[in-house]
C-alpha cells in the first residue's frame, strides 16, 4: 500500500494506526482503561504505576531516536526542532512524571494489558514520527517555521504541556507522603489552576499538546496520535468525572468534564 509518502511499509502502517482510534473508542464504550482508580476494573497481573508509565511510554523513546537520527533530513533546523520538542514530551512523559508518582511500594494499578497495549501504540508512534519528520516532510524548512500553523501549534502545544505538568502537580499534592507511606487510598476533590473549570485539566492539556504538535508538523502521523489519544481520553474523562459527582456530594457543578463551559 502506498498512499501518502509513496514508501509502501510506512503507508501500510499509518493506514493501520489511523483506524486504531476507532477501536480504542469501541472498547472505551466497553470499560475503563484499567489503570489509576479504574485500576481495579479488571482481575490480571498489575505494575506498580511508577513502572507501568515508564514501560509504556519507553518505546517512544527508544524506537524515535534510531528512526529520526537515520534519515537524511535529521540535521536540517525545523526537523530537528520539532524531535527536540519530542524529546521534552518524553522526557516529562516517560521519566519526570513517572518519577514523581506518590504511591506506595505495594500499590498495583497498572494492568498489563494497558502496559503491553501502551508499548505497542508508543512504538508505532515513534516510528511513523521519527520517519516523517527526517525522510518525508518535504515541507519542514527552515521557513515552515514561520509559518502560522507552525507557530500557532508550537504555541498550543506549549500551552497544553503547561497545563498538564500544572495539574499532575495538583494531583500529586492530593494526598501526603505520609499516607503514601501506609498506603491509604484518600481521594480529595484537587482545587486550583484547571481544576477551577473542568474535572480534568491535565488530559486537556495532553489534547492542546497534542492538536499543537500535528499542526506544527501537519502531518497525519500527527493526526493519529491525537485522534488516539482523543480515544481514549475523553472517555475517561467523563467516567472520571462521572465517578467524583458520585463520591463527593459536594462536587462543583459548575465543573465540566473537560472543555470549560462546553462539556
Amino acid at each position: 500500500m502506498s498512499w501518502y509518502t509513496g514508501d509502501p511499509v510506512y503507508d501500510t502502517i499509518l493506514a493501520v494506526a489511523l483506524a486504531m482510534p476507532v477501536l480504542t473508542l469501541l472498547v472505551s464504550r466497553v470499560f475503563n482503561a484499567p489503570y489509576g482508580r479504574f485500576g481495579d476494573s479488571m482481575s490480571m497481573r498489575k505494575f506498580h504505576p511508577r513502572w507501568g508509565w515508564i514501560l509504556m511510554e519507553l518505546p517512544a523513546t527508544l524506537v524515535f531516536w534510531p528512526a529520526f537520527l537515520t534519515g537524511p533530513r535529521a540535521a536540517l533546523t525545523a526537523p530537528a526542532f520539532i524531535a527536540a520538542i519530542w524529546a521534552v514530551h518524553y522526557l516529562n512523559r516517560g521519566f519526570v512524571f513517572p518519577w514523581l508518582i506518590r504511591a506506595p511500594k505495594d500499590s498495583r494499578s497498572f494492568s498489563i494489558l494497558v502496559v503491553t497495549t501502551g508499548m505497542m501504540v508508543t512504538a508505532v508512534h515513534g516510528y511513523l514520527h521519527g520517519y516523517y519528520l527526517s525522510r518525508y516532510g518535504d515541507h519542514l524548512t527552515a521557513g515552515w517555521m514561520a509559518d502560522p500553523r507552525f507557530l500557532i501549534g508550537a504555541a498550543l502545544y506549549g500551552a497544553g504541556l503547561a497545563l498538564n505538568i500544572k495539574s499532575d502537580a495538583i494531583i500529586r499534592a492530593l494526598r501526603t507522603p505520609d499516607e503514601v507511606e501506609r498506603g491509604d487510598k484518600v481521594y480529595r476533590i484537587p482545587r486550583g489552576g484547571g481544576f477551577r473549570y473542568v474535572t480534568n485539566p491535565q488530559y486537556l492539556g495532553e489534547l492542546m499538546a497534542w492538536v499543537g504538535f500535528a499542526t506544527l508538523t501537519w502531518s497525519l502521523a500527527g493526526v493519529f496520535i491525537l485522534t488516539l489519544s482523543a480515544a481514549n481520553l475523553v472517555p475517561r474523562a467523563l467516567a472520571t468525572h462521572r465517578w467524583y459527582r458520585e463520591k463527593f456530594p459536594d462536587y462543583p457543578r459548575y465543573r465540566r468534564a473537560l472543555v470549560p463551559y462546553l462539556f
